[in-house]
């Protein structure tokens, strides 16, 4: 057993997730121990045990590894238990099914000593042996999710999704990991690149694992949890954007039919046309409140999510009594166009009136009311958020 000194002296941490991997995990901890003898690497061997039942702690043991018994499911569980638990300055981790060569991590420690805070492998750059990856994650899953994680978060990482990569332990514990999924290896790229650690890339190979069981990562179920998170830590590609030109569209098509019929080449648009863009502008509006009151609220539970100066601005003068003032004022205009539309019905005996040019006004009088109800209820919403209270520690 280690003494508290040498403990405190550990360099690096090498920390594999385990769930029955008694197949390969004897090879991914000889692999590992042999780099740390062969390198002179202080280090040590963590196998963050996910419930086992295959006889795969004892295999750790036997072969010099550090069981961490996680008893919460997932990957992203079973991760973090394994780097709290690590000793080391650096950790790097890896599946323990004998894809990654865990006897090769000279890259990742010299990137890791030079300062970088999050090193990541990529597999396309190293080499992917013919079956080891899959087609579909080959040319379609991981080239689509990491170019969207690029163009989300204007990261330079190529391989979001690489199982192996090394990190400074306390940079990566400072950002506050709350995935417990598959999603944790988008997070802590997005996370890293958000809070703006410095980020690498090292070529790594990826072989097929020795295991004979199929693995436990499933294609569309766990491609989509990465694409969600992606999607939902970025609200303004997700809801502000795509509501907005909603939003502009149906907003500015309903008061243009407003002072008549629109002929555009062949085509003719009327009343009916104005219901639909009237509901395409409430629904493009509630998008656009959604992603403002999401960041508002990441900002508040402590999110780090990408940051702008026009929504900084919008931030500090959000609150309450300015949401129901504006909603107010919106409903206002709604309401007055409908009390003119009565005074004009009762001045001429309440009889019967034309239907097309009775809705060119009922519909932007109805939009304006029920956007000036949505605003003043997001401003309620808003002062929820707004309290101060004391979080337990």
């Amino acid at each position: 057993m280690m003494s508290d000194t040498s403990v405190a002296e550990l360099e690096l941490s090498i920390v594999m997730p385990c769930l029955n991997e008694a197949e390969t995990l004897a090879i991914c901890i000889d692999k590992a121990q042999g780099y740390l003898a062969r390198s002179g690497v202080r280090g040590e061997v963590v196998i963050a045990d996910n419930g086992s039942t295959d006889g795969s702690q004892q295999i750790a043991i036997e072969h010099g590894a550090r069981v961490v018994d996680v008893a919460a499911k997932g990957y992203g569980n079973a991760l973090m238990g394994g780097i709290e638990a690590a000793k080391g300055t650096y950790v790097i981790m890896g599946d323990a099914d004998d894809s990654y060569d865990f006897s090769s991590l000279d890259q990742f420690v010299e990137r890791l000593r030079a300062g970088d805070e999050l090193v990541m492998g990529n597999r396309f750059r190293g080499g992917i042996e013919p079956g080891a990856m899959p087609p579909l994650h080959k040319y379609l899953g991981n080239p689509v999710l990491s170019t969207i994680g690029r163009m989300l978060f204007r990261s330079e990482i190529r391989d979001f999704h690489c199982g192996l990569r090394g990190f400074n332990r306390q940079s990566i514990l400072d950002l506050g990991l709350i995935t417990t999924g598959m999603e944790f290896a988008s997070e802590i790229v997005v996370k890293s690149t958000l809070d703006g650690l410095r980020v690498s890339e090292v070529p790594t190979t990826l072989k097929k694992d020795g295991r004979s069981r199929p693995p436990h990562l499933r294609s569309w179920h766990d491609g989509w949890r990465h694409l969600r998170f992606l999607l939902l830590f970025n609200p303004r590609w997700l809801f502000l954007i795509p509501g907005s030109v909603a939003f502009a569209l149906g907003i500015l098509g309903s008061i243009l039919l407003t002072f008549g019929p629109v002929q555009i080449g062949t085509v003719g648009l009327d009343v009916s046309s104005q219901v639909y863009l009237a509901a395409l502008a409430v629904v493009g509006y509630q998008a656009m409140l959604f992603a403002l009151l999401t960041k508002l609220y990441a900002q508040h539970e402590g999110f780090h999510l990408p940051r702008s100066r026009a929504f900084e601005r919008f931030a500090q003068r959000a609150s309450l009594e300015s949401g129901v003032i504006v909603g107010l004022i919106l409903f206002v205009i709604g309401f007055a166009v409908a009390i003119l539309q009565l005074s004009v019905w009762a001045a001429s005996g309440f009889g019967a009136q034309d239907p097309v040019d009775t809705m060119r006004l009922a519909v932007p009088a109805a939009l304006f009311m029920m956007l000036g109800f949505q605003t003043a209820m997001s401003g309620m919403f808003l002062g929820i958020l707004s309290i101060d209270i004391r979080r337990p520690r």
